[in-house]
């Protein structure tokens, strides 16, 4: 069932970031990814009346919304640059720094065993390896505590 979400553009250091959900949300996401079809997928799944989402297609423009914005979760990509980069890493790393509590879902087309431990150790809350099945993926979410049925 679909419900009436305003959809919002906000222009955050020179990239676009989208912000979708209703003004009475109770959790946030953010999700960072190069790829817009996963960024426009992921965001279509995930709002709801109760879950506000925002998607970044940089690494700067997600720490300043997250500078902006509490987070109770971040899904994040681990390769934003299309190079060898792990700027989801570093994301990562950021994030558990000063919000130790936001959970953070690691997905890349690019993996290996060590990056996925890599993923851990620095305190990834689940890692997947892209395609990602959404509907483990939402299940996932929804043991967080973040509820995505209206």
């Amino acid at each position: 069932m679909l419900h009436s979400a305003h959809c919002v553009s906000k222009l955050i250091t020179g990239e676009s970031i989208s912000y979708m959900g209703d003004a009475t949300a109770l959790k946030r996401i953010l999700i960072v990814d190069d790829e817009p079809t996963i960024l426009l997928t992921l965001s279509y799944a995930l709002r709801t009346k109760n879950v506000e989402v925002i998607t970044a297609s940089r690494l700067e423009p997600a720490e300043e919304a997250l500078k902006r914005y509490r987070f109770d979760l971040v899904i994040a990509d681990i390769r934003m640059s299309g190079m060898l980069g792990v700027e989801g890493l570093e994301l990562l790393t950021y994030i558990k720094r000063y919000w130790p509590e936001t959970y953070v879902i690691i997905m890349t087309a690019h993996g290996s065993e060590d990056i996925q431990h890599d993923a851990y150790e620095r305190g990834a809350t689940y890692y997947y390896q892209k395609p990602v099945d959404i509907r483990e993926l939402m299940r996932k979410i929804e043991e967080l505590g973040i509820h995505l049925k209206e």
